[in-house]
């Protein structure tokens, strides 16, 4: 058959398999790709100069995972997987009814069969508010260390994963940390495992710090001055675990960890200094550590940014952290597309990991799934769910471009994540929260202070969810419970006796 004109065989590069995005979801896609089809180009699309490659994975038990997230230029990746082509550039459009992706320099890629993992972008309290930054790539970060370092006071609102990286980690500022929930870090635990952690906020840290065993975090910012960070409006990958490694977070202040808390509310009002001289509003200054009764102080110092509460207090900082959660990023693709969407904003995804759209996959952040999940996992957007997601829509878009059936895998069997708050080891397993189980729950608790917080929660003699903080090596026992569904209602409280090893019971 004679050869088309150059000009339409030019007019856009074709693969089997594109994936877009180059955090871990999209990376851990690319890579199972390419080592499944290794005749196959298998082009990567991602609008940072950088990636985020999972390495020194580890099996802990049967659910629970480790790995270390770094960060590396595309060459690398090229370099150990020769079929996977870095194409460093946003997305402007999606044709799916002609199989096409377009890129923000205007270059065009036939797909067979395309697997979105976007990722999401910050849930700001405020759009187009300099002095709000939100924090979710490595240039967003680079961005608020650089604010930081002249910051004597500071605003962090939000009470999700990097809030509680944030507080704890900064030095030398004065942080002031706006949450609407009742006790710190609602997403992961309850009052009483947020009582077991806040005397480490006021306690002098370590030196040297702990060394952290999951994962070396570097921002690279030699690389990213030679070859440019994401584009205007781009989002770069999502941060992996401990993303403050290799950060200096400290402010312009001579003190060390000043955190005040304020609860269950919200911000009202973000002021400029001439708003808030208008306004006739009095800044309170930061508390005390033990205030005198009735001594309200105010703030005579003049800041660059004042926050109304909808407690009604004002503080004056430096600058605001929206920590706020994030939204799907799904703005890129929705246009000429009719996907269909999730309540939280996702692309909606089957048990295989298809959208709505023919040959259209999606993993991670920017996915929704809505398959009937197992009773004791729920999804999350978390860098162990994106790994996995990633993994599996690899095996399912190949699975499908060979005609087999794709089997579900076992990573959704059971929610087990493990992570660092404050310096302890926190391990997250099932229905932790009792997401979901209704008010014939119960809970077995068991707390060491400064060593251990252990709870279990319980519901018809069985284990459905547990919450281990500290070094309690309860993790794999507790998985192996909560996926056996044995009853355990004769142990009673014993399930959480010291005395007793657990493991070797029910070995």
């Amino acid at each position: 058959m004679a050869a088309g004109p150059p000009s339409l065989l030019a007019a856009a590069t074709g693969s089997r398999f594109v994936v877009v995005g180059g955090g871990i979801a999209g990376v851990t896609c690319a890579e199972r790709l390419a080592t499944e089809f290794p005749s196959d180009d298998i082009l990567l699309i991602t609008a940072s100069p950088v990636i985020k490659t999972v390495i020194n994975f580890k099996q802990v038990s049967r659910a629970l995972e480790e790995f270390d997230v770094e960060e590396q230029t595309s060459s690398v990746l090229e370099r150990r997987y020769p079929n996977i082509k870095v194409i460093q550039s946003g997305v402007k459009r999606l044709k799916s009814d002609e199989h096409k992706v377009i890129t923000e320099d205007d270059e065009e890629y036939t797909y067979e069969r395309l697997c979105l993992c976007a990722g999401a972008k910050p849930k700001l309290i405020t759009e187009g508010n300099p002095f709000v930054l939100g924090i979710r790539d490595t240039d967003s970060a680079a961005e608020f260390q650089k604010h930081l370092a002249k910051a004597k006071r500071i605003i962090i609102v939000g009470n999700g994963g990097i809030a509680l990286e944030l507080v704890y980690e900064i030095e030398s500022c004065e942080v002031i940390w706006a949450i609407k929930d009742k006790a710190i870090g609602n997403t992961f635990f309850d009052a009483g495992a947020a009582e077991f952690l806040i005397p480490k906020l006021i306690a002098e840290k370590p030196e040297p710090p702990v060394a952290c065993k999951r994962t070396k975090y570097t921002t690279a910012e030699a690389e990213k001055e030679e070859k440019g960070g994401a584009g205007p409006g781009q989002m770069g990958s999502a941060l992996g675990p401990d993303w403050h490694e290799g950060l200096r977070l400290k402010g312009a202040k001579e003190l060390f960890h000043k955190v005040h808390i304020e609860s269950l509310c919200e911000v009202k009002k973000i002021y400029l200094p001439e708003e808030f001289r208008q306004s006739q509003k009095v800044a309170s200054a930061f508390p005390k550590a033990q205030p005198d009764e009735g001594n309200v102080e105010s703030d005579q110092e003049r800041w660059p940014v004042y926050t109304e509460l909808t407690n009604g207090k004002v503080y004056g900082c430096d600058f605001i952290v929206s920590a706020t959660g994030v939204v799907p990023n799904v703005q890129p693709f929705l246009e000429g597309n009719n996907f269909a969407l999730g309540q939280d904003g996702g692309l909606k995804v089957d048990e295989e990991m298809r959208t709505s759209l023919p040959d259209i996959y999606a993993a991670g952040d920017i996915c929704t799934t809505t398959w009937e999940p197992s009773p004791v996992w729920q999804q999350m957007r978390l860098w162990t769910q994106a790994r996995q997601m990633g993994w599996y829509a690899a095996k399912c878009m190949a699975a499908n471009a060979l005609g087999e059936p794709a089997e579900m895998d076992f990573s959704f069997e059971l929610f087990a994540h493990v992570t660092k708050f404050f310096n302890y080891k926190v391990v997250l397993l099932g229905k932790y929260n009792g997401q979901g189980l209704g008010s014939d729950h119960e809970l077995l608790l068991r707390c060491t202070k400064g060593q251990e917080y252990v709870k279990v929660v319980m519901q018809n003699g069985r284990m459905m969810g547990a919450v281990l903080i500290g070094e309690t090596d309860l993790e794999e026992t507790f998985e192996n419970l909560i996926l056996n569904q044995m009853d355990l209602s004769r142990y009673g409280e014993d399930l959480l006796d010291p005395n007793i090893d657990i493991e070797d019971y029910f070995d």
